[in-house]
């Protein structure tokens, strides 16, 4: 066939990285196509390529006979001696068919199945290397832009930078370097399409593992980023070795790491600190570049805290718009307010307010001695109590035996005061019904019943507490007991 050829499928594999094996497949598929448009059958057909893949030959498989019935599947023993001088009847002999005399709509319907074929290929084949590389960087060159999205050339493929993965401080032009991060890669009806972000968190963590070596061999850990793309980003590090200061890695001799980290960012703000399990002092940290005097936690629970800055450093704490507190949030994960003196005495009565309801909680919480007395329910009214006592009801237990109905009927009290009991009693108590005691067979232990005069003593099988046999339920744990003598035969 074509000369040339060799040259054709190298490009392929070169230019589009389809495997050699799988273009050679699409060309033999070629052939076939055509030769079934130009015979009705391709079963009987076979290509071959010479040894240095220059040329592609297509031949028919045929039985020589004596008499010809099919055409496409025979050849007569005359006709095979010219091919081959020592043909007989029952052998078969490869004819060689010249592609020529295929028709032109055979020939053209082939070609475009084979290009279709070479384009899923391609496709498959990229879409499988670009897939596993998501998350890595990758360097491309600005190529074109429509509607703000850069379309990068990537060397195989095209990838876009979409608008809102671009840095609001980054301005690009023709043939400019671009270092992004593949965010995405998905398979469309037009093609392989590979989504890229310089906005992305994972973005800056790439950058840095680049720069910084010790992160790159994990000596150096990144705990978590937290960005506003253009603005500030902020980064929290843990070292794996007590003699390598996780920060001082990151920045650099003089600084030399950060500085490139910054430059390739376009000059974003970056706020690097150290990653501690004290929240203070990690919150602290994260309000970098801010000096904060004292931190006090509000609510563990609810993770609330206070920052208490000097004047001078209360609008740096906060930051343009909040956003450096807002990023301090993000990073450590609690609320954080930021005041300074002046501000923190004016809350000082609701501070100290705060503290003991939190502490009052936290004793209520922690209470585990049981009360019995209806005075000792919180929020009882005194006067509640005091009639509930000149009824003669006292305990608790005997309260929430009473119905509605009845408590209507104690002499001074009104239906608002039974609503508010009742309340009361829904709020504070939890009602938990008794199940039956389990009852445990001790036909286990007859041996050591068998025998025995009544009243000895035994252990309960549940709590070890002395039992005799006249016993029905533990004294102890109270679980009911059931003993079976065993009589001699």
């Amino acid at each position: 066939m074509a000369s040339g050829l060799a040259d054709a499928i190298k490009a392929l594999v070169q230019d589009k990285g389809i495997s050699e094996e799988l273009v050679k497949k699409t060309i033999e598929d070629f052939m076939f196509a055509a030769y079934k448009r130009k015979f009705g059958t391709a079963e009987n057909a076979v290509v071959k390529f010479n040894d240095d893949d220059t040329e592609v030959s297509i031949y028919a498989r045929k039985n020589i006979v004596a008499e010809i019935e099919d055409p496409v599947f025979e050849i007569l023993l005359k006709d095979a001696l010219l091919e081959n001088e020592e043909s007989e009847i029952g052998d078969e002999l490869l004819i060689y068919i010249d592609p020529a005399g295929f028709d032109r709509g055979a020939v053209q319907s082939a070609k475009q199945n084979a290009k279709q074929t070479l384009r899923e290929i391609n496709k498959d084949t990229l879409y499988s290397e670009f897939k596993g590389k998501e998350g890595e960087m990758i360097i491309g060159y600005h190529q074109r832009e429509r509607n703000g999205n850069i379309f990068v050339d990537l060397g195989k493929i095209e990838g876009i930078l979409p608008k809102r993965f671009q840095s609001p401080r980054e301005t690009y032009r023709p043939n400019d370097r671009i270092k992004a991060l593949i965010y995405e890669v998905n398979k469309t009806p037009s093609g392989l399409q590979i989504i890229l972000s310089r906005t992305h968190t994972d973005f800056v963590r790439r950058i840095f593992e680049l720069e910084v070596p010790e992160i790159y061999d994990n000596t150096v850990e990144i705990f978590k980023i937290v960005r506003e793309p253009g603005y500030r980003t902020k980064i929290s590090v843990y070292s794996n070795r007590e003699d390598v200061d996780p920060v001082g890695a990151c920045v650099g001799i003089k600084g030399i790491r950060i500085e490139s980290v910054v430059r390739e960012m376009e000059g974003e703000k970056i706020d690097i600190l150290k990653n501690v399990t004290d929240p203070k002092e990690f919150i602290k940290n994260a309000l970098s570049p801010a000096e904060v005097e004292n931190v006090l936690i509000l609510n563990e629970s609810k993770r609330q805290a206070l920052a208490i800055v000097n004047d001078s450093q209360l609008s740096l704490a906060i930051g343009k718009r909040g956003l450096n507190v807002r990023l301090a949030n993000r990073l450590v994960d609690w609320n954080i307010d930021v005041k300074n003196h002046a501000q923190f005495e004016e809350m000082d009565i609701t501070l100290e307010s705060k503290k003991e309801l939190d502490a009052l909680f936290n004793d209520v919480e922690n209470e585990t001695e049981e009360i019995t007395s209806i005075s000792e329910l919180p929020g009882m009214p005194e006067r509640l109590a005091g009639l509930l006592s000149e009824n003669g009801i006292e305990l608790i237990e005997s309260l929430v035996s009473l119905g509605k109905d009845e408590l209507i009927k104690l002499e001074g009290l009104t239906e608002g005061d039974v609503e508010t009991i009742q309340n009361i009693i829904a709020e504070s108590i939890d009602i938990v019904e008794e199940t039956e005691p389990e009852v445990y067979d001790t036909n286990e232990y007859s041996d050591e019943l068998e025998n025995t005069p009544d009243n000895e003593e035994y252990e309960c099988p549940e709590c070890g507490y002395p039992i005799t046999t006249d016993m029905e339920v533990c004294p102890k744990c109270g679980v009911g007991l059931s003993f079976e003598i065993e009589e001699e035969e």
